[in-house]
């Protein structure tokens, strides 16, 4: 799990291969260990040491100065740039060696620093969501190991539940403070079987932040709660996303008995696994394919200005 192929230290350094071995050479940047079958291969320590060298040059500096320089000296210089009013996609060099080092403090002021200067909606729109895609496939292929996802995920998600209070906070008590007339009534979920909240959760401030109305129910809900869940709340539309695997049903099934059993109210599908179906689905009311949080953003505000919008 701590292992790194030539590859991999490119997807996330961002340096060529070429420049990578170039540095070797000129440099002794780092020097690669080798497997039992003769394989190169790049450790942690390695990793660390050209995530900064690699955000430090961005900013600037030069490479023959920043090879003379110790590894914990490249780490506090990069994990200090959140001090300066730097663009989003700089940071992501910070925030992937806060994440290999669990460096929690030093994660949770990046993320603090990028959501007071941005925005929530900016930061996560431009830094933390392609900071996930630039670094999913590894967690697939185990090239990091999968507790760094539960170290991030988690603190992103507290970042966010605090986010949506201060919403709330922010309108302040009293009836006039609530969701306007243009509100719509919003129930988010994700079916059973499916656990990555982050996302929904994202929505939910979307939503709020728009002055919608939301129930909010999270992941893993059964089927059969969704009657209770319509009957009682009476959604205009509902909001979930198909990432992995479902408990029982194909995604094409499971669409399939949401539009059979609740015609009445707009059904918007979200994630990955709903995408790959796009030609497996026949996407018409009452189900509608939200393929970004771009388009999601575009339909929530034609919908709460009374605007129909094409499919």
């Amino acid at each position: 799990m701590d292992r790194f192929s030539i590859k991999d230290m490119e997807a996330l350094t961002g340096i060529k291969a070429a420049t990578l071995r170039m540095w070797e050479t000129r440099y002794n940047l780092v020097e690669p260990k080798r497997s039992t079958t003769n394989i190169r291969y790049y450790d942690q320590d390695d990793l660390r040491k050209l995530l900064g060298i690699a955000a430090l040059m961005r900013q600037g500096a030069k490479i023959s100065h920043l090879a003379q320089m110790s590894a914990e000296d490249l780490h506090q210089a990069v994990l200090h740039q959140e001090l300066g009013p730097l663009p989003l996609d700089e940071r992501l060099e910070a925030l992937t060696l806060a994440m290999i080092s669990l460096d929690e403090p030093s994660f949770q002021r990046l993320l603090t620093r990028a959501f007071e200067q941005c925005g929530v909606e900016e930061a996560m729109m431009n830094l933390i969501f392609p900071f996930f895609r630039r670094i999913g496939i590894l967690w697939q292929t185990g090239s990091i190991n999968p507790a760094h996802e539960h170290f991030i995920t988690n603190i992103i998600r507290q970042k966010l539940i605090v986010a949506i209070d201060r919403l709330a906070e922010e309108a302040g008590p009293g009836p006039s403070s609530g969701p306007g007339r243009s509100a719509r009534r919003y129930l988010l979920y994700l079916p059973e079987g499916e656990f990555h909240e982050l996302g929904l959760l994202f929505a939910s401030y979307l939503l709020k932040a728009r002055g919608q109305q939301v129930a909010y129910i999270g992941a893993n809900v059964p089927y059969p709660d969704l009657f209770i869940l319509d009957q009682q709340y009476r959604p205009d539309f509902t909001l979930f996303s198909m990432t992995s695997s479902l408990a029982q049903d194909s995604v094409a099934d499971y669409l399939a008995r949401i539009r059979q059993d609740f015609p009445r109210c707009t059904h918007l599908v979200t994630g990955p696994l709903a995408v790959l179906a796009e030609g497996q689905v026949r996407w018409e009311r009452p189900l509608v394919l939200v393929k970004d949080f771009k388009e999601l953003i575009e339909r929530v505000e034609a919908y709460a200005a009374g605007m129909s919008v094409a499919i």
